[in-house]
């Protein structure tokens, strides 16, 4: 039976890395291209020395990229919005994991991205967060893989707006690590710089939280944090009940929600060290692991406070982009996603 050939443009990121290591063990796909300007002829095991031993396939020029039957975009925002009609016409299937067609409203998508030039293919697109949109992700052709502190926002709070728990206004605390700021350098990433922080930078906005709003529908208040981490992300979100919430209406809310998600787990535990969701133990891995604790103000109001972690090259980016194709193609869904993680890391 004939292999899908995928491939990969931006594979010399951290995030195209991460979908060559995937597409590489993932037993209904073969590796087409991978394209880089910068490495250009070298070899990807080279730049991605975790993929020695697993493939001797070189960089190419993104102008030398080949029909395929499905293209990944690792790119930065920018370039997928230009470039989608001439990648159309090279690939069946588009997954892109830029933020250029994750909003369906052109005003916000200029007001988050900049200048689209095609913003008439918008809506053309499945946002890429299967738990909310895996009916239309089935044979889907152009699909915008959600971002790493959207998806993790968006999983905290799903099960309280399915079930009409909270009101509208939610604050989102987000910590999150430095392989999300990719993988070139700046001033900030230089390790002198980085180690040992909890920096604030993104102290009351951030591109997510559009994303956030736009599949919850509520009124998101986000900080993020950059924090002394390689892989993985934390959010603790704050939202507020004018009814009484007792821990039994949440569980049922958020085992109602994710009983059956082969990628969301729900962790709540009265004991040990791990009794919320925690990074670590997502790491290389492809769940989400979400919680929540409630707390009665005792003054005609229950604050609900819901935690998501996942790291932030998975379920936050490759994995899930892997996901949402793998539901796209009729594979099933959690081909080549099978890790279970380690412990200790």
């Amino acid at each position: 039976m004939a292999m899908t050939r995928a491939s990969v443009v931006g594979g010399s990121g951290y995030t195209g890395g991460e979908l060559l290591r995937l597409i590489e063990g993932h037993p209904e796909l073969e590796l087409g291209q991978a394209t880089s300007r910068s490495k250009e002829r070298r070899t990807v095991a080279n730049t991605h020395p975790n993929l020695r031993g697993a493939t001797d396939e070189r960089f190419v020029h993104p102008d030398d990229l080949e029909p395929t039957d499905v293209l990944f975009t690792a790119t930065p925002h920018g370039y997928t919005k230009e470039q989608l009609p001439e990648l159309q016409e090279l690939a069946d299937v588009v997954v892109d994991l830029s933020g250029d067609y994750r909003l369906d409203d052109p005003a916000a998508a200029e007001e988050w991205y900049g200048e689209h030039p095609n913003t008439e293919l918008l809506e053309e697109f499945v946002y890429g967060v299967p738990e909310l949109h895996r009916e239309e992700m089935k044979d889907a052709e152009l699909i915008a893989s959600a971002g790493c502190n959207a998806t993790a926002g968006i999983l905290a709070l799903h099960p309280l707006v399915e079930h009409d728990l909270v009101d509208p206004r939610v604050v989102l605390d987000v910590k999150t690590s430095s392989s999300a700021g990719g993988a070139a350098a700046s001033t900030a990433s230089h390790h002198a710089e980085r180690s040992r922080v909890v920096r604030p930078y993104a102290p009351t906005s951030h591109r997510h939280q559009a994303e956030i709003e736009q599949e919850t529908n509520l009124d998101v208040d986000i900080t993020v944090h950059a924090i002394e981490m390689v892989r993985g992300l934390s959010v603790t979100a704050h939202s507020y009940a004018s009814d009484s919430l007792e821990e039994k209406d949440l569980y049922k809310a958020y085992r109602g929600t994710y009983g059956d998600e082969p990628f969301v787990r729900v962790v709540k535990s009265r004991r040990g060290s791990y009794r919320y969701p925690e990074p670590k133990v997502t790491e290389g891995t492809n769940y989400a692991d979400v919680g929540f604790a409630v707390d009665d103000t005792g003054d005609g109001f229950t604050r609900v406070v819901s935690f998501s972690a996942l790291d932030n090259m998975m379920k936050g980016a490759a994995g899930q982009a892997v996901q949402c194709m793998n539901i796209a193609l009729g594979f099933p869904e959690t081909a080549g996603l099978e890790f279970q993680g380690m412990h200790p890391v």
